[in-house]
C-alpha cells in the first residue's frame, strides 16, 4: 500500500476528531494517497500547469486535464469532479482558488475553495478526502494563513452537515506547511 510513503511530520499533535471526522496532517505527496479523493486546488480554466496540479497530471495522467477541462470554466466556489487516471485515488476534485493560472489570491478563495470541495465530496458520499496547502504555491496565500482557514473552513462544515466524510488528510509538502497545520488543528476546539 502506498499509504505508508506518508509520514508524520516533526510533531504529533496532528490530529483532531469533530463529530465523527477524523482531521489529520500529514507530511509527504497527495498523489501518492489511498483515499476516495484528492483536491486539485485548480484555476477557472482547469489549465494543470504548475504546482499541485501538474504532479496530479504527471503521475495520474494527461486524460484527468482532459476531463477536467470539458467543465471549464469553473468559478472559485464551485468545484467538479474527474476520475483519478493512474492515481490511487479513486477521483480528484478540482477546486479553483484563482481564475487564471499562477494569479495572486486572497484567503477567503481558499475557504470558498475548500468548501466547494467538501460538498462535492458530500454529493458523493465520498468517506475520506485529501487537501494539499490550498492556494500556498502560486497563490501567494502564507502558509499559516491558509492553514488556518482552511482547518477553520473544515470545521464549520462538519459541524454543519451531516456527511459521509470519516477522513480528512491535511497534506503537508514540507516541514513548514506541516507545523502551520499542526498549530491549527490544535486550535481546532476554538472554532
Amino acid at each position: 500500500m502506498r499509504e505508508n510513503r506518508v509520514q508524520r511530520g516533526d510533531t504529533d499533535k496532528c490530529v483532531a476528531e469533530v463529530d465523527g471526522t477524523v482531521i489529520e496532517a500529514v507530511l509527504g505527496d497527495i498523489t501518492e494517497l489511498s483515499v476516495d479523493a484528492i483536491v486539485n486546488p485548480a484555476n477557472s480554466l482547469m489549465i494543470m500547469g504548475g504546482g499541485v496540479a501538474a504532479a496530479i497530471k504527471r503521475k495520474g495522467g494527461e486524460e484527468i486535464e482532459r476531463e477536467a477541462r470539458q467543465y471549464a470554466p469553473v468559478e472559485v466556489g464551485k468545484a467538479i469532479v474527474t476520475r483519478a487516471g493512474k492515481l490511487p485515488a479513486k477521483y480528484v476534485i478540482h477546486a479553483p482558488t484563482m481564475e487564471r493560472p499562477a494569479m495572486r489570491i486572497e484567503s477567503s478563495n481558499v475557504a470558498k475553495a475548500v468548501l466547494a470541495a467538501l460538498r462535492k465530496a458530500g454529493e458523493l458520499s465520498l468517506t475520506s478526502i485529501a487537501f494539499p496547502g490550498m492556494g500556498t504555491g502560486a497563490g501567494g496565500v502564507p502558509y499559516s494563513e491558509a492553514a488556518r482557514v482552511m482547518v477553520k473552513t473544515i470545521v464549520e462544515f462538519v459541524k454543519e452537515h451531516k456527511t459521509a466524510l470519516k477522513r480528512i488528510l491535511l497534506v503537508a509538502i514540507d516541514n513548514e506547511l506541516y507545523r502551520e497545520f499542526c498549530k491549527a488543528i490544535e486550535k481546532i476546539y476554538e472554532y
